[in-house]
């Protein structure tokens, strides 16, 4: 069964768990062949933010025989509803990611393949479903009960953010159903792109909502934005943070050992949350993704997952070790299959922050027969570093006084801050030291390549500028960077800064290039010489703009009144076939 209304890419889909055909999410706007350089077209705006909503009903007499599938690989259907078992009656919100597919590219228009193209291969090609579940009663119904999703699948990690907007507009639809959603997706496409940095207002269904997008240069736990009473007169709700989750409430039930959870998210290590709701699992995923930052975590991670999930056999099968990724499950059918996964949190109700934690013993694996085991942390895995009794006395303390939530909350993620940031600092104190000196860049050579990373180099620094000079915590500190210097989240960052230390050569390159007088060299030059130098040139000029090189203000500029000059002083035949812009 399936519905869908005329909205070009701001497609609403009905979806029924019940034997039907197989469909895939709608094109983008203007479809998969519309150029992505044409922009502003109808929803593209929309776009920008979301890939499309879906309704996602129950049907009691076709039943769970076959799922509908809304993506080649995985069922939306039922990563939308939670397992039988968890009893979520009323409303209920969470999220799941899930694979794009290889078989077809994206449709979310030139925004989202640029943000795509910088991620970690791993993290490339994922969607959220950010989910508002209703379960009630109903007599009326077969069933008994009222079961019905509401769902937002975007490219954007705003889990906070979209959140908020569902409970915006979950309600006003399952109380005037389809034309409020038109009106949401109408609002949606007058709303600005998502640009890092920005402060937006964003009107929806008469409410105003004032976010800053984030910055990967943005200090976790940091708001930059505040609620001024004259110029948010029109605003109703004001967003501090739009991708981040309370640290401190998710970690509340395992708190004793968030120092040992930091160590394994922070080496990649395969990881299960068992929760009784979707709302804790993902929650708990999202919080231990996160308590790495401002490090970026680089391998694969899911909120929520169901055995419908496409990577269920890849997952589950014991014929290899398990992957760099964690999981977050609720069925009990997963205290089976996965027992042979090396490190499991399972975690009970989220109690209220007021309540004190059981202090609970790091607990064997075997222990853990079924989803009814006792809440706990069951590994194998002996930490490098010694414990941190200080954070947890300061923890304990704030639960016993009745600190607020959010007192606590920043108080752990300036924990964690600080300890990624004591790990972090030697390895980017040595990788700047592979970088050339400026005065070994020369304008007419090609740019100096950066010195190759040499971890027993690196090991050498760690005596007298290792995080010994930042923090307290006495350990197997390179015993923990050795095992680091193999894992994805190395393997990712340190892609990353070498990209960006290589954008920094080629930016210096090119402010050297144009410091120098071109007229007076092009003198002694043949005229083929002078052709060569303007491609060369325009070469430069592509590669700053497509890769925005981080150039001085005016280099461009500067640049591009060289080459004019260089192709001034050629033939005028050599004139009109330089000026010519290149076909693609």
């Amino acid at each position: 069964m399936l519905a869908a209304t005329a909205f070009p890419a701001a497609a609403v889909f009905h979806l029924s768990i019940s034997p039907a055909e197989e469909i895939t999410l709608p094109p983008g706007p203007g479809g998969d062949d519309e150029p992505e350089e044409a922009l502003l077209l109808p929803w593209d705006r929309f776009s920008a933010w979301l890939h499309c909503i879906c309704v996602v009903g129950f049907d009691l007499e076709l039943g769970q025989a076959v799922e509908v599938r809304a993506h080649p690989k995985t069922s939306i259907c039922y990563l939308s509803f939670p397992d039988s078992n968890s009893g979520c009656l009323g409303d209920t919100q969470f999220c799941f990611r899930f694979r794009q597919g290889s078989n077809r590219k994206s449709s979310l228009g030139c925004f989202l393949e640029t943000t795509d193209r910088d991620a970690p291969p791993c993290l490339k090609g994922h969607y959220y479903g950010y989910v508002y579940f209703r379960q009630v009663r109903d007599k009326s119904l077969k069933r008994g009960y009222f079961q019905k999703s509401l769902v937002l699948i975007s490219k954007l990690p705003y889990v906070t953010f979209f959140h908020s907007l569902l409970k915006i507009m979950a309600p006003e639809y399952f109380e005037k159903q389809e034309p409020c959603l038109e009106a949401a997706c109408n609002d949606i496409d007058r709303w600005p792109t998502p640009h890092p940095g920005r402060i937006l207002t964003l009107p929806i269904m008469g409410v105003v909502i004032k976010v800053r997008i984030p910055t990967s240069y943005d200090k976790p736990g940091t708001s930059q934005l505040v609620q001024s009473a004259q110029t948010d007169s029109l605003v109703s709700i004001v967003l501090p943070t739009i991708h981040e989750v309370d640290l401190f409430r998710c970690f509340h039930p395992v708190f004793f050992h968030i120092q040992m959870l930091w160590e394994l998210v922070l080496l990649g290590e395969a990881l299960v949350v068992m929760a009784p709701s979707p709302a804790e699992s993902s929650d708990t995923v999202l919080a231990l993704v996160s308590c790495i930052a401002p490090l970026r975590y680089c391998s694969d991670f899911r909120p929520y997952f169901t055995i419908h999930d496409s990577e269920f056999k890849e997952y589950t099968t014991r014929t290899q070790a398990p992957p760099s990724v964690i999981l977050g499950v609720t069925n009990p059918f997963f205290a089976k299959t996965l027992q042979h996964w090396p490190h499991i949190i399972r975690i009970g109700d989220m109690k209220q922050a007021g309540e004190m934690a059981k202090q609970m013993k790091v607990k064997k694996l075997k222990n853990l027969k079924t989803l009814d085991s006792k809440p706990g942390v069951y590994t194998a895995y002996k930490p490098y570093l010694n414990k941190d009794e200080e954070i947890i006395k300061q923890l304990q303390k704030g639960v016993q006084q009745k600190r607020p939530s959010a007192a606590q909350n920043a108080i752990l993620r300036r924990y964690f801050l600080e300890l990624t940031q004591s790990f972090i600092i030697p390895l980017e104190r040595y990788v700047a030291s592979l970088m050339p000196l400026q005065k070994s860049i020369s304008p007419w050579k090609s740019p100096p390549q950066l010195r190759a990373f040499v971890q027993q180099d690196f090991m050498k620094t760690l005596e007298k500028a290792g995080p010994q000079l930042t923090s307290r915590l006495k350990g197997d500190w390179i015993g923990l960077y050795r095992h680091f210097l193999k894992s994805p989240n190395f393997d990712g960052w340190f892609r990353n800064r070498r990209k960006e230390m290589t954008q920094k050569l080629e930016a210096l390159h090119l402010e050297a290039l144009c410091e120098e007088d071109l007229q007076e060299r092009i003198q002694k030059h043949t005229e083929v010489e002078s052709v060569d130098l303007v491609l060369k040139l325009k070469d430069k000029l592509n590669q700053a703009e497509r890769e925005q090189l981080p150039v001085r203000s005016g280099t461009l500029a500067k640049l591009r009144a060289h080459i004019e000059a260089v192709i001034q002083a050629l033939p005028e035949d050599l004139q009109g076939i330089l000026h010519k812009p290149a076909t693609p």
